[in-house]
């Protein structure tokens, strides 16, 4: 199932890029080089069938995001660090001994002052 849909994600995703692009901007952009679209579109040319066909392949792509996030998550419960075999210690690690802890620093001891008052 998350194979379908990760294919229909990216059939989308080549969908509203297309759809962006064909688009008419303010620098005229690819626009320029599609002709007269105002027969084929209406009078009012691509804008109002271009911009409502980017909102649906948009909000189809987000709803299709939001199928394979749930759909990923329910499918793998587990993490990857679960699969890694299981090792047992061959020797034991000794355990550190009392007399082994560093002893406490002494604090530093000042001179005496000499008084020649």
């Amino acid at each position: 199932m998350t194979s379908t849909l990760m294919i229909v994600q990216i059939i989308l995703a080549i969908l509203i890029t297309i759809a962006i692009l064909l688009q008419k901007s303010s620098s005229i952009g690819l626009g320029a080089y599609s002709g007269s679209n105002e027969s084929l579109f209406g009078a009012k040319g691509p804008g109002g069938v271009l911009a409502k066909a980017t909102f649906t392949l948009g909000l189809l792509f987000i709803l299709n995001t939001l199928a394979l996030g749930y759909l990923y998550n329910k499918q793998n419960t587990r993490s990857v660090v679960d699969t890694l075999p299981k090792t047992e210690q061959k020797t034991p690690v000794p355990a550190p001994s009392p007399a082994a802890a560093p002893a406490a620093p002494t604090a530093p001891v000042m001179p005496a002052e000499n008084n020649k008052s």
